[in-house]
């Protein structure tokens, strides 16, 4: 299968750049899996639409205001440092070792000007001195722009990531990158209102439309909500450059599935009622966690996954799925596809995808949402 039969065609004007101006107010489509058929809905309808005894599964991960911007300082060696040049900018997309938080995975541009040995000054813009409140040192380069980078040590690290920080919208979020590449309103709405553990470098999108009146009315209803973690990382902005869907690889994330979250989808699966996972992030930790149970009952843990999914793939425990509008030949819209479940899956989303274009739903992270059950 290629990665170009993901196609489709978007108009940019549908392209969502702000969020709408309350959450639960976003569009929804409606995907039958054993039909294809699709219907018109609002968010605000899903209480309406899950069942008593279904379980609904959130990824709690924060996005960490991850964009910074730097200044190079020169070359820790002999070496001739290079000429300089204007600012880097950096977004950090893992802590490597999570009893580290001084190591991390990065993408940096202009990279070439970037090399093992160099030191970059991150400043307080707020300062008027603009001094350093940051190093690092460029320990190792990798691909397309990939660095490893060792902060010296730092009083409340994440305080001061979250202080000079800006929230890593993605590139087609059109703000100005230097002067205000986000917004207060950005800060507050590219988080999901359950967020609690710090560590993702791009939103679990498909959970920024509920509202804490939302998942009270699920609770009432008989709908019981549990959470996974999982960090988003690299995966989310290096784009596909595969041509053959079979030599996809995606980045490894970590997650934590904790004790009550496993322990509800045991008892869920053993009463076969329906699990529903809010977003893709969720769904390949569920999926993941259940290759690695081999059929027993899944025990809380954590750990790494890269597990791709696509056209073929068997659901163990996802039986239905909460997701916004995804990128043509994405990665995200392979897994959607994977999760139709009716005969011709790929075919039936990329017609749902045309509905949507059609009624002029919003694409992307802070875009309209489908549901398929």
């Amino acid at each position: 299968m290629k990665v170009s039969d993901f196609h489709f065609d978007l108009p940019a004007d549908l392209i969502a750049q702000h969020p709408p101006a309350e959450r639960g107010a976003s569009r929804m489509l409606v995907f039958d899996r054993a039909t294809g058929d699709v219907r018109d809905a609002m968010f605000r309808d899903l209480p309406q639409l899950l069942r008593p005894g279904d379980l609904l599964v959130l990824n709690d991960s924060r996005v960490l205001p991850a964009r910074l911007f730097a200044r190079r300082a020169g070359l820790n060696t002999q070496q001739k440092s290079p000429e300089p040049t204007g600012t880097i900018e950096v977004l950090l997309t893992e802590q490597i070792d999570p009893a580290d938080p001084g190591l991390w995975n990065a993408l940096v541009r202009p990279a070439k000007k970037v090399v093992p040995g160099e030191t970059l000054l991150f400043s307080d813009p707020t300062s008027p001195a603009g001094e350093a409140v940051l190093r690092a040192e460029v320990t190792s380069l990798g691909c397309y722009g990939e660095r490893t980078l060792r902060f010296s040590p730092a009083e409340s690290f994440y305080e001061t990531v979250s202080r000079i920080g800006h929230m890593p919208l993605p590139p087609y979020i059109r703000r100005d990158q230097a002067s205000a590449p986000d917004s207060d309103e950005d800060r507050e709405r590219y988080q999901t209102v359950y967020s609690r553990q710090i560590g993702s470098a791009a939103a679990p999108t498909a959970g920024l439309h509920f509202t804490p009146e939302i998942l009270g009315e699920l609770e009432t209803r008989g709908v019981e909500v549990r959470r996974i973690t999982l960090h988003v990382g690299l995966g989310t902005f290096q784009p596909v450059r595969a041509k053959n869907v079979e030599d996809i690889r995606l980045h490894a994330e970590r997650y934590t599935l904790p004790a009550a979250t496993s322990e509800a989808i045991n008892l869920a699966l053993a009463e076969g009622c329906r699990i529903v996972a809010a977003g893709t992030t969720t769904t390949r930790t569920l999926e993941h966690c259940a290759q690695q149970a081999a059929g027993l009952p899944l025990q809380p843990h954590s750990g790494e996954t890269c597990i791709f999914i696509s056209p073929g793939y068997e659901f163990k425990i996802v039986s239905g799925l909460l997701t916004n509008f995804h990128l043509p030949e994405s990665t995200l819209l392979m897994l959607v596809c994977a999760f139709a479940g009716c005969e011709r899956g790929r075919e039936a989303v990329l017609a749902a995808y045309a509905h949507a274009v059609r009624q002029k739903y919003r694409f992307f992270s802070y875009g309209d949402c489908m549901i398929l059950l």
